[in-house]
């Protein structure tokens, strides 16, 4: 029995179905065909770009560009694996692009099929986030128990001493013994975070940050800017206003630091609060409907390289005055909320995310 052949009516119907971009080119690199997944990643239709240069579609793609003459030239089809690729608008996604040579396919020469990752990217990276955190956790319970024991023990022989000394110079050591063990219990205590889960109730996301937004201005900040941009439109949300202003603060006051210097050298060291919403995403194992999405942008000088993995891990900070705790206690108070920070910097502009879940409840599995 022979193969059906497509017929010429199938072959488009086919394309326009797939999720995955579909980009035909000309052998001078000037568009032929996309699919409607493709007009929707580079944000441009197909009757507005047929026949002009693939530049227009990606600009500043040099590197593409050379790709796809490599392809032409070898006659071969291959993948360039987690292409950064430039889109319109100075946005950028990381894909991977197939590039295949076609013949007898009229005045198309090369097919592009392009696997958009940075979704796939995303939920590995927040289940790191969210395993990071979990060990995080494990690490600080074990290691308090280890030292609290003990902590205590030696708190109770010093008062035990200091009731047998008659001296009271003697008992002056006795009494500093006790005030130490006191500080390094309290200093346990503030490495484990808050103990109390949420109290939750309906929080308007604008209040908490209109409530941190004038705490920072109130501790006068010489320089420093702050500006909002708030879509009002965001519903609600259920969780506990308390430790969510403390999240946010730890993350707004970490921003002030950062662009101190840039307002001490005389310019504007600017932090921006932005709110939007995004729909269906996932959050870890998680997939929810409706998620505010908190970003926190400054123009400071940006987390160093070899810190970006890290900045999440209690005690780790590139400040010398650092304790290394408010980037971790902000992570734990929005995991209670069943949400994430996330991180992406670069000289000039640091920006923190903080994902909150709107929908009641989430739907198990991946979105």
């Amino acid at each position: 029995m022979k193969p059906a052949k497509m017929s010429a009516r199938l072959a488009p119907a086919v394309l326009d179905s797939l999720t995955t971009a579909i980009v035909l080119l000309d052998r001078d690199l000037g568009v032929v065909y996309m699919n409607p997944s493709a007009e929707s990643l580079f944000g441009a239709s197909l009757q507005h770009r047929a026949g002009h240069p693939v530049g227009l579609l990606v600009p500043g793609a040099g590197a593409l560009r050379a790709q796809l003459r490599q392809a032409l030239a070898s006659g071969g089809p291959y993948t360039v694996r987690e292409f950064d690729l430039p889109l319109a608008g100075g946005r950028r996604v990381t894909a991977d692009i197939t590039i295949t040579p076609v013949g007898d396919a009229g005045d198309a020469a090369l097919l592009l099929e392009i696997a958009v990752l940075d979704r796939r990217l995303r939920i590995t990276r927040e289940e790191a986030l969210l395993a990071q955190q979990q060990v995080s956790r494990t690490v600080l319970r074990g290691l308090a128990h280890e030292i609290k024991n003990p902590l205590g023990g030696l708190r109770g022989a010093a008062q035990l001493l200091e009731r047998e000394l008659d001296d009271g110079g003697l008992r002056e050591y006795t009494r500093v013994v006790i005030a130490e063990a006191d500080r390094l219990r309290n200093l346990v205590d503030s490495l484990l975070g808050p103990s109390r889960p949420p109290r939750r109730r309906p929080v308007n996301i604008h209040e908490v940050l209109e409530h941190v937004r004038m705490l920072v201005d109130a501790e006068a900040h010489p320089g420093i800017v702050l500006e909002t941009d708030y879509d009002p439109s965001i519903p609600q949300l259920e969780g506990d206003p308390e430790q969510l202003i403390q999240a946010v603060l730890n993350i707004v006051r970490n921003a002030a630091e950062a662009v101190q210097d840039q307002a001490a050298a005389g310019g504007h060291g600017i932090i921006r609060l932005r709110t939007r919403s995004a729909r269906q995403l996932t959050l870890g194992h998680r997939r929810h409907r409706l998620v505010a999405r908190i970003e926190i942008v400054d123009n400071g000088p940006g987390i160093a390289g070899d810190q970006r993995d890290t900045i999440f891990y209690p005690l780790v900070t590139g400040r010398p005055d650092g304790t290394g705790l408010g980037l971790s206690f902000a992570q734990d108070l929005v995991g209670r909320h069943g949400g994430l920070i996330e991180c992406d910097s670069r000289p000039g502009e640091t920006c923190f995310t903080i994902f909150l879940p709107l929908s009641a409840a989430g739907e198990a599995g991946y979105g």
